[in-house]
């Protein structure tokens, strides 16, 4: 099968459907890849990178029409210069790109005239077995780091606080509203630059990824849920809209930045940002909109441009994604390879109806509209066979386990059990104890000094053992990292002892035991010290 890349024509577009990583990647897959030259350029993807890659430079016309795969970001446009892009894709090809058909009925009509099988990477299911695939995610993250971005530009001030001998310059106040993955991309960036952080969502189970970014989550008293499934927020009640909107003029008062990502599937972005709260903002404060391209939060965003209202620069750029051309066409390509693997790859190509996530992306297969996916139902738990009539008198019923062994009970009637010490660890113990009675009663018929202290030795040795063995087997396993802290003490005492031990100078043997006893110990210490360290270093803000 042949895969095409044609140049992506929508005004102020960068990306690509393929970085040259992900021409390889799909070539693994076993397609043939085409490439229009200059697709990559507005990404600083050179021709020359495609080419080096295994790719087939072609002109758009031959991306579009010689393929039997399309791969874009953007949809085909209808009024593309030279006609509809739609036009130019063989008769019953099939095409994978962005689509948005609750807002694009005119070209899902147009894909079944042309007998196109469509996949919308906008409509891949968010459930955790498709994340890979997940390109909505992948380009709200570009989109949320980017937005910040922005703002600093035209924010005149530090983000972060400032003591000079100047004066002082208070830190930057954000408010994100919407915690998706642009919101929570936007306080990483934020945070990270030293402002301070305050987000809302209508969704309660965000609130610790909001704190874990080191933001606070603003509330407002009314109690309801704004999980609309799948990741998405639902449409609220207007009581829940007019503390909402309350809450938004009281923080307006107080904000220097403001980053708005609201957007409801399938229909036009909610306003939540409105004139007054504009007028009420100071002057040189600043609006972001990502949600400007479906209609915007906020009430005075002009799409794709910059204004400024009241003294406040309000921004709805369409295109903060495409601004990071490089890196979000590369990421954007990785999502498409995991989806051609999905797909079953150029040998086994194969659009299951019966596999969750392909269906949910399917909006369009040879000439019928396949948009909305029908809704997977839970499997009811299958009903209990009906009892069957008694042949003969029931056996007695076994006694039930005693209180408190119900978990031995169970592994046993489950198999045979596996002894608790193997053959190896007996026969050890075994030899270990015949030589300590040999020396114990040589030792007592008067033997030497020395065998006399190996024995006391080799008597604490086998103790610390089996008291060691007893310690560490008894902890969970959860708690075995934090157990390497702890020790610490007991390698301290290991150091002692073999300080000791070469003080002592009983032999030259002994000297060395005891001062690899002292290098193992002070391994161990550093050892444990630097695990505790990287420990509580994943728990910091």
């Amino acid at each position: 099968m042949r895969l095409g890349i044609p140049v992506e024509t929508y005004p102020l577009e960068r990306r690509v459907a393929a970085s040259p990583a992900a021409v390889e990647r799909y070539i693994k897959l076993g397609f043939d890849v085409t490439v229009a030259r200059g697709a990559g350029d507005g990404s600083s993807f050179p021709d020359s990178a495609y080419e080096a890659a295994g790719a087939t430079l072609v002109d758009q016309a031959a991306a579009f029409g010689d393929v039997d795969v399309v791969l874009k970001v953007r949809a085909p446009r209808m009024d593309a210069e030279g006609g509809s892009e739609v036009e130019l894709i063989k008769e019953g090809a099939a095409l994978i790109s962005f689509v948005s058909p609750a807002q694009n009925e005119d070209l899902l009509k147009a894909f079944c005239a042309r007998n196109l099988t469509v996949l919308a990477m906008d409509q891949v299911p968010r459930i955790t077995r498709a994340q890979k695939m997940d390109a909505l995610s992948s380009m709200g993250n570009i989109a949320g780091y980017r937005s910040i971005i922005e703002a600093s530009n035209e924010f005149g001030s530090f983000f972060t606080g400032q003591f000079t001998a100047a004066g002082k310059v208070p830190p930057a106040k954000v408010l994100v509203i919407g915690a998706g993955v642009a919101g929570l991309a936007a306080i990483g960036a934020a945070r990270g630059l030293g402002a301070i952080i305050r987000a809302f969502d209508t969704r309660e189970s965000v609130r610790d990824q909001i704190k874990s970014l080191g933001g606070e989550f603003l509330t407002v008293e009314i109690e309801e849920s704004g999980d609309g499934g799948g990741g998405y927020a639902k449409v609220m009640s207007p009581e829940f809209i007019e503390a909402e909107m309350a809450l938004f003029r009281e923080q307006a008062k107080d904000i220097d930045i403001v980053i708005t990502t609201a957007l409801i599937p399938g229909k036009k972005a909610p306003l939540l940002w409105t004139k007054d709260m504009i007028e009420t903002m100071r002057h040189g404060s600043v609006v972001v909109d990502l949600a400007a391209e479906n209609g915007g939060n906020c009430e005075v965003t002009v799409p794709g441009e910059k204004v400024v209202v009241d003294g406040v620069t309000v921004l709805g750029y369409t295109d903060l994604t495409s601004r990071m051309g490089n890196v979000a066409s590369d990421l954007y390509g990785t999502n498409l390879a995991h989806l051609l693997d999905e797909l079953g790859g150029a040998e086994g190509w194969n659009v299951d109806h019966d596999n969750e996530v392909l269906r949910g992306a399917l909006v369009a297969e040879k000439g019928e509209v396949m948009w909305p996916p029908p809704k997977v139902e839970p499997k009811a738990a299958p009903k209990p066979a009906a009892p069957k009539p008694a042949a003969a008198a029931p056996a007695a019923p076994k006694p039930a386990p005693a209180a408190g062994h119900g978990q031995k009970a169970a592994a046993a009637s489950s198999g045979p059990a596996k002894p608790i010490f193997s053959q190896k660890a007996i026969a050890i113990s075994a030899g270990l104890a015949l030589l300590w009675a040999v020396l114990r009663f040589t030792a007592d018929s008067g033997g030497s000094y020395a065998a006399n202290q190996f024995l006391q030795h080799l008597t604490v040795f086998v103790l610390a053992c089996f008291v060691g063995w007893q310690v560490i087997w008894s902890v969970t396993a959860a708690l075995h990292t934090p157990l390497m802290s702890v020790t610490n003490a007991i390698s301290g005492i290991i150091v002692i002892g073999g300080i000791l031990m070469g003080r002592d100078g009983v032999s030259g043997t002994a000297t060395f035991i005891g001062a690899l006893a002292v290098l193992f110990a002070t391994i161990n210490i550093v050892g444990g010290f630097q695990v505790t360290r990287r420990m509580l270093r994943m728990f910091q803000k």
